[in-house]
């Protein structure tokens, strides 16, 4: 779905994804192919602040904001015992 979607932010989803899914792979968690996410979630990270320059020698103040994003997998079988 992520790959169709015709949104900026879906193709970091996705290659957030793939990387959780390769990690799970190698630790030895399961196969890849039968992994489901458990968990995806958006924290907020440190905002960069920065001046813009304006008339008569003012300033404005600019927040570039940053975040993280967290996706958990897990085995279809780990993903029924939960409650």
């Amino acid at each position: 779905i992520l790959k169709h979607t015709p949104r900026h932010a879906a193709r970091v989803v996705e290659k957030i994804v793939r990387s959780a899914v390769a990690n799970a792979e190698q630790k030895e968690m399961g196969d890849g192919e039968s992994m489901v996410i458990s968990k995806a979630f958006v924290d907020c990270g440190p905002t960069y602040k920065r001046v813009r320059a304006r008339s008569m020698g003012r300033a404005n103040a600019i927040q570039k904001r940053t975040s993280h994003i967290t996706v958990v997998v897990a085995a279809p079988s780990a993903q029924g015992k939960r409650k």
